[in-house]
């Protein structure tokens, strides 16, 4: 999703370059690895341009939730794996088709079964043809389902399944359920606006709300820091009460470009802003104005 050194807050407050980070490597944060339940590890990337990960050592092999953008962070996701387990890597499971999250599969898990929906096995195998060299690192699934699929890692179980539209039109989540944690993709991003893409906002709110009905203790979202259930409740508010802002707008025929003039969001004045990846506050009113336009044709 996103392509951005992440700055120190010493640096960000001195209004300092990207290209002090080139020259001074130190101040780069390093990656986190954090057990988060009984054989299963949040892994927080330190690149906001490589999504973060999530991994399961059962009794016999490994299964991993996103590999990062390319086979440089998933060569430091491995190495944070082999520091638990050296068991084979036996599934991975891609959460979307944005190649943040699958670029790393090849080299996390080569001989490995990838698990995703139809729809992101679809769209991966055109996204490979588009970036044509690039492309051959892809490695899309060979294992995908319409609505669920539970897995069975001895002794533990991962629930793997399709929302509806959300983020993208073809997003997974994994639920543990023994370990009461879940790995969101980019349904969740802890503090952050987020890019949309041709999913839907209504139904994402809606995946949110069941994701929230059930037991958590720890949300691994697609970027930046592990969450609680209570920052993943906050990010489903965001959603929620801009949806709602932005839905009387439309009824009140409020034009698109004023749309973003006219809200009021001053409780999420700590959430991430990413112009030039269309994930702000004005960015997500406009796709769901879009969204709604649409619905009422």
């Amino acid at each position: 999703m996103f392509v951005k050194a992440r700055l120190s807050k010493w640096a960000v407050g001195c209004g300092m370059a990207v290209a002090l980070f080139e020259a001074c490597p130190l101040l780069w944060a390093a990656p986190s690895l954090t057990q988060i339940g009984s054989g299963l590890y949040c892994y927080i990337s330190d690149n906001d341009g490589s999504a973060n990960s999530t991994f399961l050592v059962g009794d016999k092999g490994i299964l991993v939730v996103d590999t990062g953008v390319d086979e440089k962070e998933g060569a430091k996701l491995l190495q944070s794996i082999r520091s638990v387990s050296p068991l084979p890597i036996l599934y991975i499971v891609n959460t979307h088709y944005h190649k943040d999250h699958q670029g790393g599969n090849s080299t996390v898990g080569p001989g490995a079964k990838v698990i995703s929906t139809d729809f992101t096995r679809e769209r991966t195998l055109t996204l490979a043809e588009s970036l044509s060299g690039a492309g051959a690192a892809l490695q899309p699934a060979q294992i995908t389902f319409q609505q669920k699929v539970t897995l069975h890692l001895d002794p533990y179980v991962a629930e793997i399944y399709f929302p509806g539209k959300a983020h993208t039109s073809g997003d997974a989540l994994v639920y543990f359920p023994q370990q009461q944690a879940i790995a969101t993709g980019d349904l969740f991003l802890n503090r952050s606006s987020p890019a949309m893409d041709q999913g839907s906002v209504s139904n994402w709110i809606r995946a949110l709300e069941e994701v929230l009905a059930r037991p958590i203790k720890a949300a691994v979202p697609g970027h930046f820091e592990l969450g609680t259930k209570q920052d993943l409740q906050r990010f489903h508010d965001y959603l929620s009460d801009l949806y709602t802002q932005v839905q009387l707008l439309h009824k009140k025929q409020v034009s698109l470009d004023r749309v973003p003039l006219q809200l009021r969001l001053e409780q999420y004045s700590d959430f991430r802003q990413y112009p030039q990846y269309e994930a702000t506050f004005s960015d997500n009113a406009k796709s769901i104005y879009k969204e709604l336009q649409q619905a009422h044709k």
